[in-house]
């Protein structure tokens, strides 16, 4: 069933949507898809810092769509303009119409309205490098055939070196006719690393490619 979200340009849809994203990276599944792009789009700015899991995971999926796209189907998701009525929900709306009714000062000088956008950046710019959340991640690393050389295999995969990316422990599992696979832990921080293009332009590429036929991940783990 698709999951749906409601007011997502409001305070209230928000903080259901960091609830949401409490213990999930990403909208459905395990690696960004369409679902994820769809929500993306629908808030209108980007979201406060006070929203920490909604803010991880937003600035995660500019970064995906400015390096890489996302390409995953997703399992459907709903974004509409407002909830069912409830009563919380009536009293919260009935405070963000008072607050806004309210001009206590007047409309803003150029200068203001620059120094508050220059403010409100320095704000966002230290909040997310305080707050960018890190994931545990699992990978299987098949070889070619029951030849390859997983030792060197594994030095190949160790050899890929990036900015927020930490190789973990390994161990060799028995697949059959022989053949191995290597299970190996990596922590990722999210903001910077992304595990899809990790395997595409990376594990999956010359030279390593000349030992790595495939990856999957097995878990994806917010820590």
């Amino acid at each position: 069933m698709a999951v749906t979200f409601y007011d997502l340009g409001l305070a209230a849809g928000l903080k259901k949507l960091d609830e949401y994203l409490l213990t999930r990276s990403y909208i459905t599944g395990y690696q960004a898809t369409k679902d994820d792009i769809t929500v993306h789009a629908a808030l209108p700015k980007a979201p406060s810092a006070d929203y920490v899991n909604v803010s991880r995971w937003y600035n995660h999926i500019e970064a995906l769509l400015r390096i890489s796209g996302v390409a995953g189907e997703g399992c459907g998701v709903i974004v509409e303009g407002s909830a069912p009525i409830t009563k919380e929900a009536a009293s919260a709306a009935a405070d963000e119409d008072d607050d806004d009714d309210v001009d206590l000062f007047g409309e803003e000088t150029e200068e203001e309205k620059k120094a508050a956008e220059e403010r409100a950046a320095a704000v966002k710019a230290a909040g997310k490098k305080k707050e960018s959340g890190k994931s545990s991640v699992l990978l299987d690393v098949k070889p070619w055939d029951d030849e390859t050389d997983m030792k060197k295999l594994e030095e190949a995969v160790r050899s890929v070196q990036m900015e927020g990316l930490f190789w973990g422990a390994s161990k060799l599992v028995a697949v059959g006719y022989g053949i191995k696979k290597l299970q190996i832990m990596l922590t990722i921080v999210d903001d910077l690393v992304s595990v899809d293009t990790l395997i595409e332009e990376q594990l999956t590429e010359e030279p390593i490619n000349e030992y790595v036929q495939s990856c999957d991940i097995v878990a994806f783990n917010k820590i």
